[in-house]
């Protein structure tokens, strides 16, 4: 008599959400339809034929998520946290370090509250002392710049589901917006580009919120991506050529150009006209702009105190430790999610933003040599920390497999 073995991962057809190619998909994105369930007949020691039969689709599936991607492409795809055993994740010193990390990260609102909290008090004062001129020198445009990169992170963190990140990112959201309030009833930001920001600030908030909560329709929140893509990728290159002005010619064309290369990228993704590979580029786009964005602000801070070495005193010790520890803050959590673009972010606005201009500081004398030691010695410690205890949780030898895993993914 014949024996039959039969075993089914799967289902007889490709769910819906999976049948098409999307702009910012996840990490079973673009399957290809179908195909018929393979089989494969073996014998018993009678002859007797045994049948095993499995659906490919489950087994497409798996390989699609485990197959390793590359994190500068991967990082803006929302992904289980930990690709570990069973037996890893429920470990008490996983959970732990888990749970802490996410505290530190939550942490980091305090000094980067702190880091806002004088110039919107001074502000206040002189809105109140009627003096409105002094409010001509806070630099509206490039705050501007600074809350489309605050809104890209916010949209990335929230698919990302880092509930302690998005907190950061929304205070930083309406921090600068209660800023540039401030600079319209001076009447030093024109009220059009207020009325402007405060259409954008209010649609981001509202749609990242609602998006969190699952709450709002999958074409909406692709408009708003491709909203934040754009706007993104034409503002990086025109702050990065700025920076150098003088020195070369003042112009929009870098702006320009990139404005014209996001918008065709961006349509040719919903007219799938890219391959899987250019989609997922251009899906991740938003995250890293903004991430570059912020990583450009050191860069440029270097070029003035390069050009102009006198200025540095006008810096405050302060408020780069405050930058340094709001940033480092978040450099664990990054690390034990494997997220490269986050990870890169903060260790880079770490070492050459909050770091690097204390080091300026010292260098001219701006302030004291235990400051600048306290600041050197405490920041070397947390990275140490961070490098040490990461991989005892995943069960690692050596920071190097953390790092590796970080960067090539696992």
């Amino acid at each position: 008599m014949a024996k039959s073995l039969v075993v089914s991962y799967g289902c007889n057809k490709v769910p819906h959400s999976l049948q098409h190619r999307t702009l910012y998909p996840n990490n079973c994105h673009s399957l290809p339809p179908l195909k018929p369930t393979l089989s494969l007949t073996l014998q018993d020691q009678n002859q007797k034929p045994l049948s095993l039969k499995y659906n490919s689709l489950t087994t497409l599936i798996n390989r699609r998520v485990s197959s390793p991607i590359t994190a500068a492409l991967d990082s803006d795809v929302p992904h289980p946290l930990h690709q570990g055993s069973v037996k890893l994740r429920s470990s008490k010193s996983f959970e732990q370090w888990d749970s802490l990390t996410a505290k530190f990260a939550g942490a980091s609102n305090i000094p980067f509250l702190l880091m806002q909290l004088p110039q919107i008090i001074l502000n206040a004062r002189n809105l109140l002392a009627g003096n409105k001129t002094a409010l001509l020198a806070v630099p509206w445009l490039g705050m501007f710049t600074g809350l489309l990169g605050n809104l890209s992170l916010l949209s990335y963190f929230t698919k990302k589901r880092e509930k302690e990140v998005i907190v950061v990112q929304t205070l930083g959201v309406v921090s600068q917006y209660v800023v540039f309030l401030q600079l319209a009833m001076a009447e030093a930001m024109p009220l059009p580009y207020f009325v402007i920001t405060t259409v954008v600030v209010t649609a981001g908030l509202i749609l990242n919120f609602t998006n969190y909560f699952n709450l709002l329709n999958a074409g909406i929140w692709r408009i708003w991506e491709d909203f934040i893509t754009v706007g993104g990728l034409s503002v990086l290159p025109q702050i990065m050529w700025s920076t150098f002005v003088p020195y070369i010619p003042n112009s929009i064309l870098p702006g320009a150009i990139a404005f014209v290369i996001a918008v065709t990228a961006v349509i040719m993704a919903r007219m799938g006209k890219l391959s899987e590979e250019g989609v997922k580029f251009v899906g991740g786009i938003s995250g890293w702009t903004a991430t570059l964005l912020f990583m450009w602000m050191p860069v440029s801070q270097m070029w003035t105190n390069f050009l102009n070495p006198d200025n540095i005193r006008g810096l405050s010790a302060f408020s780069m430790l405050l930058a340094m520890m709001g940033n480092g803050l978040m450099i664990p959590r990054a690390l034990f999610t494997r997220d490269f673009m986050w990870f890169l972010g903060s260790t880079w606005a770490t070492l050459f933003y909050g770091y690097g201009n204390i080091l300026c500081l010292y260098c001219f004398n701006a302030t004291s040599r235990e400051f600048f030691l306290a600041a050197t010695i405490g920041l070397f410690l947390w990275i140490g920390m961070a490098l040490w205890r990461d991989p005892i949780v995943y069960g690692y030898n050596s920071p190097l497999r953390s790092l590796k895993e970080l960067v090539f993914g696992s």
